[in-house]
Parts: structure tokens; C-alpha cells; sequence
């Protein structure tokens, strides 16, 4: 299959800044109780193998893991995943494209997209949610997190340090709900909090569960 051109464009940008991603947001999670309810209340209902979506230099994966979870990191860049796997050298990490994962069907029982699907087009998102439903077994979980928006793309031109081409997407959490409905993950929490620091945009968390 014939790979979308903005994945190569997302690749490209986050092996740019792979290192320089990881040292500002290596403690993210400490000023933030909001991120961490939410990835301890996913973690509170769910048993059983995880994948972390997404997963950068492994900012989620290392505080799943010491919630208990077994849990993996998937990410486009292989230089994140480097940098992933020298980090954390204990938790396994593979490169991997949110639109074709190389998984299992119903393998999981939970999922983490942990602002992960904010650079993939909104027009192929259900194609993503699909995926994240393949690979869930009946009655798994995905975690989402995500800015708030119109679904409109914000361009970047310059982050972490670095010179580099980038879409975001600012996303509807309704339209986000819905579009998960569709492919059979039904959300069941969400929390949406005003912008903090240097943040732009509200942002959401979606709790998701797979239809048995």
C-alpha cells in the first residue's frame, strides 16, 4: 500500500526533533493532574496487554508501566523510538503506522493515542479508529487525548528547536466521539479542561470501550 504523503512529512519532523521532544516533556506529567486521572483511571479498568499508540520517546509508556500495566510503545519515527528504547529499556517499542498496525486482531485490551492522532487528516481518522478496534478485544479501552478545535489544520513551521513542516489538527470532541461510535468503541468518559501555561487550545481526554 502506497504510504499518505503527510506520514512521511510527520516522520520526517519528529525524527528532526526526537531528542529535543523528549527533554522538555520527560517530566510533563508531574504539573498535570488532569493527564494523570485520566491514564490512572484507564489503567484502573483495564487488564491485560496495552499499546500505546503513538508512544514518542515513551512519556506514557514509562508511567503506564509503573501503574502496573504490560504495555508496549508503537511510533512512526524510528528516531523516537530510539530514544524510546534508551529510556526505557525494559518495555519493548516498535516503529508502526496508526493506519496499518502490525498487531493481532483482538489482541489488546487497551489502547493509548495520547496526542497521537492530531496529525493524521480528519477525513481518515475513521480509518485509524477502525484499526484501534481490530486490534481491542471485546470490552478493551482507548484513551485518547487530543487538542480541542474545529478540525481545522494549524501549521508549524518551527518546534522544539527546530526548522520543520507539520500539521495539527484541532479536534471536535463530539465529532471525535461519534467517529469512534462508528467504528464500535463507545465513549463512556470524557473530560475537556481550559488551556494551561503555554497551551493554546482546551484540551480533551476520551475513554472509550469496544461493544462485546
Amino acid at each position: 500500500m502506497t504510504e499518505p504523503a503527510f506520514v512521511h512529512t510527520v516522520r520526517t519532523a519528529y525524527d528532526t526533533v526526537a531528542a529535543d521532544y523528549a527533554a522538555l516533556f520527560h517530566d510533563a506529567l508531574s504539573a498535570n493532574p488532569f493527564d494523570r486521572a485520566m491514564l490512572g483511571a484507564f489503567a484502573d479498568v483495564v487488564d491485560g496487554p496495552v499499546a500505546d499508540l503513538g508512544c514518542g520517546p515513551g512519556r506514557i509508556t514509562g508511567p503506564l508501566a509503573a501503574l502496573g500495566l504490560n504495555v508496549f510503545g508503537v511510533d512512526l519515527s524510528p528516531e523516537m523510538i530510539a530514544v524510546a528504547r534508551r529510556t526505557h529499556p525494559s518495555l519493548r517499542f516498535e516503529t508502526g503506522s496508526l493506519l496499518g498496525l502490525d498487531l493481532p486482531d483482538a489482541g489488546l485490551a487497551g489502547v493509548v493515542a495520547w496526542y497521537s492522532i492530531i496529525h493524521t487528516p480528519p477525513q481518515l481518522l475513521p480509518a485509524v479508529f477502525a484499526e484501534f478496534a481490530r486490534v481491542l478485544a471485546p470490552a478493551g479501552h482507548a484513551l485518547l487525548a487530543f487538542q480541542v478545535g474545529n478540525n481545522q489544520p494549524h501549521h508549524i513551521s518551527h518546534a522544539y528547536g527546530h526548522d520543520l513542516s507539520l500539521d495539527v489538527y484541532r479536534l471536535s470532541p463530539d465529532h471525535i466521539a461519534e467517529q469512534l461510535a462508528d467504528a464500535g468503541l463507545a465513549v463512556h468518559a470524557r473530560l475537556v479542561r481550559k488551556p494551561e501555561g503555554e497551551e493554546k487550545t482546551s484540551q480533551a481526554y476520551l475513554l472509550a470501550r469496544k461493544d462485546l
